[in-house]
């Protein structure tokens, strides 16, 4: 399928980010087990939900806020809500495989995680195209893409297109109240990131069901910190 240039940025952000790697995620959420040893699965992954919401609205805080800073135009305002989308949809990548890690899904290629963080961030239409895709149902439907998927990158341009059209149309209405100046603007980036992140969080919590009721893996050893889930735009890994 020919994809344009936001389609192709898209894809390229969830397949080629460092810290979307299975590796990369696996090392996250054990460091997190390392830091807090006395937390159970479900635990850890309202840790996970609480420091991906603060993040997402941290940032759309800050970027509504650059209206109201004088000097700063309408364009300058815009280019950095771009890039503040790229930074929400990274976030959200980051958190949905974290939660997938949590339990037990660790897709191992590009197109799996791909599918995977789509169909979350879509949450009813894209568990539809994935039942559809893979010809049943399931209650908690992120374990469908637990292993090979015949006919994925049919489903992932599917997932792409319905993506683009839905999520997208929702960041553009909330960039046109970012931009509102005199405060306000930070207001709205602030509470409409919330309302999206908020979203995004229920979404998971139907994809993967409850949380196992205990650790099924040891600690990985060494393990680094993965930073896109307490960072801003522009303040990650450089």
């Amino acid at each position: 399928m020919f994809k344009t240039g936001l389609e192709q940025a898209v894809v390229s952000l969830l397949d080629n980010g460092a810290q979307l790697q299975a590796p990369a995620v696996a090392k996250y959420v054990d460091r997190l087990r390392r830091a807090h040893p006395e937390e159970s699965p479900a635990q850890l992954i309202e840790r996970l939900e609480r420091q991906y919401l603060t993040t997402v609205t941290g940032s759309g805080t800050a970027v509504g806020a650059t209206a109201a800073i004088p000097g700063v135009g309408t364009l300058t305002s815009i280019a950095a809500m771009g890039a503040e989308t790229a930074f929400f949809l990274e976030a959200s990548a980051v958190f949905t495989l974290a939660v997938a890690a949590v339990h037990g899904i660790a897709p191992e290629d590009s197109e799996r995680r791909r599918a995977l963080v789509l169909a979350v961030v879509l949450g009813e239409s894209g568990m539809e195209i994935v039942e559809k895709s893979v010809g049943h149902s399931a209650k908690n439907w992120g374990s469908l893409l637990a292993t090979r998927v015949p006919g994925i990158r049919g489903m992932n341009d599917s997932l792409l297109k319905r993506f683009m059209v839905q999520f997208l149309a929702k960041r553009s209405a909330l960039m046109v109240g970012k931009i509102i100046p005199a405060g306000i603007g930070a207001a709205i980036g602030g509470f409409g990131n919330r309302a999206l992140g908020r979203s995004v969080i229920a979404n998971a919590q139907g994809a993967f069901g409850a949380a196992p009721p205990s650790w099924r893996g040891p600690l990985v050893i060494d393990a680094d910190p993965l930073p896109a889930l307490d960072s801003s735009p522009g303040t990650g890994p450089q």
